[in-house]
């Protein structure tokens, strides 16, 4: 590798680095968000908080780094055309088919890994993270009820268990509290066990124990109750979808499946990296500035351009769910004039346009 192409490859990594961290942490806030509001319902225990949001992020990675590739491309050969830089290499001969070399190395790279990403990992993460949830909303032990600890319920109160069982269903000696329409409830029993109705409704079953109820402010109006069987509502489980949803199949199974929405699923994970290399090509010929031009003024227009790209892409992959385009179009409609047009502006800049002949 020439000391031209170390040069260029360094600074197209660290601008790329530099770019994809910034998105990360602007994302995370939106990931976070949604993630701490099923914890603070009840419906998702706190110790996956973490790992959902890892998984979140692989399964967003193909809509990332797209973005984080083309502006750090824009910024380092806007940088290059700022410091007059490109101006030396076009004097020695250096044009942008000699440029297409550095190019590749971080784009080819980058392309793959949002191939990746996007055929493999993301779904891979779905399901990862779907098999957690349903784990968790199934058992106590993932819920946060563990033997020997009293334990805040998210829908007020606190319970005490003195044993559960290996797979978190059933449980030994149940102490319960909890404040409900102005009256204190306060509940023991020898076991108990959880059960659903319905797919999110859960219920804490509680045999043979005792039920004090009185006021919670001033007054003596208590009640002692024994009782065979009672059941506690549970705060209902996260929405999980099913096995059989396309968003989290593996791609060698979409390619058989003739379902419209497996259709759009399968063209929404191709469609990506082909539109990832496409905006990285349209780097070069986007950030060209003259000396006096502003220096990044054509930043804002590349990136409305990806959005119009993306926007594309989820209005084509509806179109395809919805059966107003067949799956043997797809979005190869967006793809492939899409990167034909960035190889047009590519090889077509710096070239001279012929003078107009004079009568």
């Amino acid at each position: 590798m020439s000391k031209l192409d170390r040069y260029l490859l360094r600074d197209f990594v660290q601008s790329f680095l530099a770019t994809l961290i910034v998105l990360l942490v602007v994302s995370v806030g939106g990931v976070l968000v949604d993630i701490l509001g099923n914890i603070a319902d009840g419906r998702l225990p706190a110790r996956l908080l973490f790992s959902q949001l890892g998984l979140q992020f692989i399964v967003y990675m193909p809509l990332i780094l797209p973005l984080a590739l083309m502006l750090g491309l824009l910024l380092a050969t806007a940088r290059l055309y700022r410091d007059s830089e490109m101006a030396v290499l076009t004097a020695i001969g250096v044009g942008p088919k000699r440029l297409l070399r550095p190019v590749l190395m971080i784009v080819l790279p980058v392309v793959g890994l949002i191939g990746l990403c996007s055929l493999w990992l993301g779904p891979w993460a779905d399901r990862t993270g779907e098999q957690m949830i349903e784990d968790a909303n199934r058992s106590l032990v993932m819920a946060g009820l563990e033997a020997g600890k009293f334990t805040p319920l998210p829908n007020g109160g606190v319970v005490y268990l003195s044993s559960v069982s290996p797979d978190g269903t059933r449980l030994g000696r149940v102490f319960l509290q909890r404040e409900r329409e102005g009256q204190i409830e306060v509940m023991s029993a020898e076991r108990g066990r959880m059960f659903f109705e319905g797919d999110r409704q859960r219920y804490l079953e509680l045999e043979a124990g005792h039920q004090i109820e009185g006021p919670a402010g001033a007054g003596l109006d208590y009640k002692l109750m024994t009782f065979a069987r009672n059941d506690v509502a549970l705060p209902d489980g996260a929405i999980t979808r099913d096995k059989d949803d396309p968003e989290l199949l593996p791609t060698t199974r979409l390619f058989g499946d003739e379902r419209p929405e497996a259709q759009a699923q399968l063209h929404s994970r191709i469609t990506p990296p082909l539109i990832a290399l496409a905006f990285a090509l349209m780097t070069l010929p986007l950030a060209r500035s003259s000396p006096r031009q502003q220096r990044y003024g054509r930043m804002m227009l590349a990136f409305l351009a990806y959005l119009v790209g993306m926007n594309l892409m989820f209005i084509g992959t509806g179109w395809i769910a919805d059966g107003k385009l067949p799956g043997s179009v797809g979005l190869w409609w967006l793809s492939l004039p899409l990167l034909g047009l960035a190889l047009w502006m590519y090889f077509r800049d710096g070239k001279l346009s012929r003078p107009r002949r004079t009568a």
